[in-house]
């Protein structure tokens, strides 16, 4: 789980269109074919080739929440300080093409949450995911904070996220073992990284950092540390319920839910 879409759709300079501008590309036939091939070689190596979330988040929920045009073009330009997501030089044109395009294939998220039983899911979470994960204040930080997920990720990317967690991890979280000199291997979710040193979270929640020189290896797991959530660790009424709950975790106003 993810980079959430709050903090994706920051405002921008002066310089970017201002609240209210409409795409003047929107459902231009041609505009859409171009921003498909740019979103395809631009940015479908984190958000996935059908714009729903690797380890970006789902862009095909962006009109759902409050985003609107200019919000989006603006994310686009200026990208999403402290993530993987770089600012544009692009001329404007090729961006209100991704636009448009991303509009083109926008789906509606609201309905979904309203399957299965809330409060049963926020039990659940509580008692299966809120180690880790930290929701209002609340919870673990060695995984993402969820406070608003239901902003970024669909309910079928959650679900994807929950069953097979090691395929798509999101970016600042993946495993990694560090190997001390004398044979000790410390577990964690790296965090930074440069030639001579790394800092990670370790899995008592604690920033560590180690110079490469005192360690004997550095070894970057594939598999995530949240483990796979199968049916025999979850049956699907009660992953009903816990998506149901994630479906709430939204800003104040921005559409159905807390």
């Amino acid at each position: 789980m993810v980079i959430l879409l709050a903090v994706l759709l920051l405002s921008a300079g002066p310089s970017m269109p201002q609240d209210g501008i409409r795409n003047p590309r929107q459902g231009d036939p041609e505009a859409i074919r171009t921003g498909t091939s740019l979103f395809q070689a631009r940015c479908a190596e984190c958000h996935g080739g059908d714009a729903k979330g690797l380890v970006g988040p789902d862009l095909t929920i962006l009109w759902t929440s409050p985003a609107s045009d200019e919000r989006v073009f603006r994310a686009i330009r200026s990208g999403v300080p402290g993530s993987v997501m770089p600012p544009s030089s692009a001329p404007d044109d090729e961006l209100w093409a991704m636009a448009a395009y991303l509009r083109s294939i926008s789906t509606t998220a609201a309905v979904e949450g309203a399957r299965g039983n809330v409060n049963r899911g926020e039990q659940l979470f509580w008692s299966t995911c809120g180690g880790c994960h930290r929701v209002n204040g609340r919870g673990g930080q060695l995984g993402p904070d969820l406070s608003r997920v239901a902003e970024s990720q669909s309910r079928d990317v959650l679900s994807r996220a929950i069953r097979k967690a090691s395929d798509s991890i999101a970016a600042g979280y993946q495993a990694v073992t560090l190997v001390t000199r004398d044979g000790k291997q410390i577990h964690g979710v790296r965090k930074s990284e440069d030639v001579f040193s790394i800092q990670i979270m370790d899995t008592r929640e604690r920033l560590q950092g180690y110079l490469k020189s005192s360690l004997r290896e550095v070894i970057s797991d594939k598999r995530s540390l949240m483990p796979d959530f199968g049916a025999d660790r979850l049956i699907d009424s009660d992953l009903g319920d816990l998506l149901a709950f994630l479906g709430t975790l939204r800003a104040a106003g921005s559409g159905p839910g807390r």
